[in-house]
């Protein structure tokens, strides 16, 4: 390793914010994205290879009846599968906003939608996380675009924040421009039977399959006409070996079971009763949030205190700097519907002894 390298890794050892392979086994889970459980559900999954991409040798026709089964559950055109939410978002954004168009996404967007806007020939700016008055100006300042696209998420990862649904589509809608929404978080938790908080409006959305469905891949919700353009220059679906069927197959088996379990009801419980335990001041996120993010400017108190409930034996991590930005370090906890009370107060008990 050269060098600059060297010096890269020891800046993030001396700053604290190394990252580390833990193992969490047997500990209590504060920290995954399993919502509602369900990669604990028995559900053998028997691979067999793809073979190949799907544009020579990896598709088939029962590929293409799940991406329709998942299309119309979700109330979608079409839908197009991928690997994961990483090569979803990299092989849009690349490829769909072109020269001369102006994408605004939220600052607290995912890193690979920014990585995907990289690549796009497209111009891109941030504007304030959830903030519509300055999404507002800034459509109002490219308005002329040849197109406007507006990027957000359902749910976002690192602030357990939410945006407001019927104002952003209002928005969006005053302005002709393309509602992109990345629902990797609130897919399963959110909506009609769990059908995501963007459920019913006119956008394009994101699904994947590795948080609240514990299994593995995303889909695109589009139009045809989108899916077709995206299997000629999406350039992570079509120069990747085919997702295998079975994966597909285990992804709609979890979308139909969390539609007909009561799970998403017991995680809003848990929610409840954790923001009851902890005060509103040490919290940021929304209340029916399974993410809550406690903020700590103090990098060492925030050590000591993952540490602590480490010790504790739960499984938790604390968030730093280039994740989040410095002032939005903290510790994350993930809230899902099958902890128990008695996880949940003893989790609080040590993140509030006074309350």
């Amino acid at each position: 390793m050269n060098a600059k390298l060297a010096h890269k890794l020891l800046k993030r050892q001396e700053e604290g914010t190394m990252r580390s392979l833990l193992s969490f086994e047997g500990s209590i889970d504060f920290f995954s994205n399993d919502y509602l459980g369900m990669s604990q559900v028995e559900n053998q999954v028997v691979l067999k290879g793809a073979t190949g991409s799907r544009l020579i040798s990896g598709n088939t026709n029962q590929m293409e009846a799940v991406e329709r089964q998942l299309a119309n559950f979700f109330k979608a055109s079409a839908g197009l599968f991928y690997q994961s939410g990483y090569a979803a978002n990299i092989g849009f954004f690349s490829c769909v906003p072109q020269k001369g168009d102006i994408v605004l996404f939220d600052e607290d967007c995912h890193a690979s939608i920014r990585d995907g806007l990289r690549l796009s020939t497209a111009q891109s700016f941030k504007f304030s996380h959830n903030d519509l008055l300055d999404l507002e100006h800034k459509l109002e300042k490219y308005k002329h675009a040849d197109c406007l696209y507006v990027v957000v998420e359902g749910l976002y990862s690192m602030s357990g924040k939410m945006p407001n649904v019927e104002v952003l589509d209002q928005l969006v809608q005053k302005y002709g421009a393309e509602l992109i929404v990345d629902e990797a978080h609130s897919a399963g938790v959110f909506g009609e039977e769990g059908r995501g908080l963007f459920e019913g409006v006119d956008c394009t959305r994101l699904i994947t399959f590795g948080k609240a469905y514990g299994a593995h891949g995303a889909l695109w919700l589009c139009s045809e006409d989108l899916r077709n353009y995206l299997i000629n220059f999406s350039r992570s679906f079509i120069y990747t070996t085919a997702t295998p069927l079975a994966v597909m197959e285990h992804a709609l088996d979890n979308v139909q079971r969390v539609s007909q379990r009561n799970d998403r009801m017991k995680l809003q419980e848990n929610i409840a009763l954790f923001r009851s335990l902890v005060p509103p001041t040490m919290l940021v996120s929304d209340d029916q949030s399974p993410i809550q993010m406690i903020q700590l400017s103090d990098r060492r108190g925030l050590k000591d205190l993952e540490a602590k409930l480490i010790d504790s034996n739960f499984a938790v991590k604390a968030i730093y700097e280039p994740t989040v930005q410095i002032e939005k370090e903290g510790l994350r906890i993930s809230l899902h519907s099958f902890n128990t009370n008695a996880e949940i107060k003893s989790l609080s008990a040590i993140l509030a002894p006074e309350n």
